[in-house]
């Protein structure tokens, strides 16, 4: 295929937003910094039409985000304009505080801070004139959907208003020590911890490791606003799940078990133990007892993970009897809750079996979704088992129906071919799932021999 060819397939592929499609061409050899119908580098495209993926692979394969365009702007400041802490993530590009000339990192820098200071909606109208009030839509910002942000139109420009997660990448890329007081107060100031902003107020500040730091942001657990606390559990649980290596770990442990004893605020009290259940810390199974029983929800929701024993080790006696309570709790999500560790052990296998059949046949998708796991790769291998991962074949939840049939394929269950039917075509996202590899091998096993 002729260079001109691969070019022009990956100009569409960019506009049809197919970031695999732009890999495979892009390791065929098309060029990176191809240019669309409009004489921009496809960079641009991807930038316009907030697609991270696809900036990623283009950047991952040299596309320059610091070429200068006919308008004076570069891919990057683009980015960095249109508000979405995503795409500026992928578009950085390597070393950006050593490649990047002084001078142009503060008016990247003052670029997103005055979209941050003045707002979305200000900002379209200061620059189109427009008047009344902008059109405002909550949507994904990354590849997982992990995160959100507001897209706010007005005039016919649109945006994305997270330039204060923005603001915070490009600090920390051109390595801005920004103030931890303000730093929380960005993210503090959001609805809720899924938006892209406040995720990237967590991640710079796990980044930076000094003591200096955890202390500043601890330092808001007393703060007068709950979102500042709810700032803190959220960086202390994150912590506990990414930086594995913490120097600080038996610290941040006591410091959560002694917040817990302490907490009345029920919400609140949810929110610590979900953290606390990320440490390894010897008041942890104590904490769980402690709160087994709580009047709210919210709180015993977050008790059955505090019973995880260490790896090779079992329950305690007191886990289990708390455990066997959680498995009969009135709310179906603490009962989900308390199977999970429940269905590995011996003595609380059959009564959270019967649980995740309960749920498993219940009118929340999630709880089925959660119960087909759970059942598919536990070790009863009873008819009840079998029928009640049978019947979730009718769920509308694909990743539901999977669990099920591979539930079935581990047992052999004559209805594992009927089931692998159901399942329907998975695509190459699946290619190394356990589940859709023993569902092939399974297949495969039971292919009868062709005629000779």
């Amino acid at each position: 295929m002729s260079d001109s060819e691969l070019d022009r397939r990956l100009v569409a592929a960019v506009g049809a937003m197919d970031a695999e499609a732009v890999r495979a061409l892009l390791g065929e050899g098309a060029d990176p910094d191809a240019r669309g119908g409009d004489g921009l580098p496809v960079l641009c495209a991807a930038v316009a039409a907030y697609d991270s993926a696809v900036a990623d692979a283009l950047v991952e394969a040299g596309a320059d985000p610091d070429r200068v365009l006919p308008d004076g702007t570069t891919p990057l400041w683009r980015a960095v304009d249109g508000g979405s802490p995503a795409v500026v993530t992928a578009v950085l590009g390597d070393e950006p505080r050593l490649r990047l000339p002084h001078e142009t990192r503060e008016r990247l820098l003052g670029l997103a801070r005055s979209w941050y200071e003045t707002g979305a909606a200000e900002e379209l109208r200061r620059r189109t004139g427009a008047p009344g009030p902008a059109g405002t839509v909550r949507v994904s910002d990354d590849v997982d959907a992990y995160h959100w942000v507001e897209q706010v139109s007005l005039g016919g420009l649109v945006v994305r208003a997270g330039h204060g997660g923005v603001l915070t990448v490009l600090e920390w890329a051109f390595r801005v020590l920004t103030p931890v007081d303000e730093l929380i107060a960005r993210a503090a100031g959001l609805p809720d911890e899924d938006h892209a902003t406040w995720w990237e107020v967590v991640w710079v500040l796990l980044q930076r490791r000094s003591p200096e730091t955890w202390s500043a942001v601890v330092a808001h657990r007393h703060h007068p606003d709950p979102a500042h606390r709810r700032f803190v559990a959220e960086y202390l649980r994150t912590r506990g799940i990414v930086v594995h290596d913490s120097p600080y770990a038996e610290r941040e442990g006591a410091f959560l078990a002694d917040w817990a004893a302490r907490e009345s605020d029920p919400g609140m009290l949810a929110r610590v133990l979900d953290a606390y259940a990320e440490y390894e810390h010897d008041g942890r199974e104590s904490a769980g007892l402690r709160h087994a029983g709580h009047p709210d929800p919210r709180v015993r929701r977050e008790v059955p993970d505090l019973f995880f024993p260490a790896e090779g080790a079992s329950l305690t006696p007191g886990a289990r009897t708390a455990l066997l309570g959680l498995l009969r709790d009135r709310d179906a999500v603490v009962r989900a809750g308390a199977c999970r560790p429940a269905v590995s052990d011996a003595g609380l296998l059959a009564p959270a079996v019967r649980a995740l059949i309960g749920l498993a046949g219940g009118p929340d998708a999630r709880l089925r979704g959660e119960a087909a796991a759970l059942l598919a790769s536990c070790r009863d291998r009873t008819p009840a088992v079998a029928d009640a991962l049978f019947a979730l074949l009718d769920d509308d939840d694909r990743i539901t129906r999977l669990e099920a049939a591979y539930g079935l394929a581990l047992r052999d269950d004559p209805r594992t071919a009927g089931a692998i039917d159901r399942v329907g075509p998975l695509g190459s996202a699946f290619v190394d799932d356990h589940r859709e590899s023993a569902l092939w091998r399974w297949a495969r096993e039971k292919a009868r021999p062709e005629p000779a």
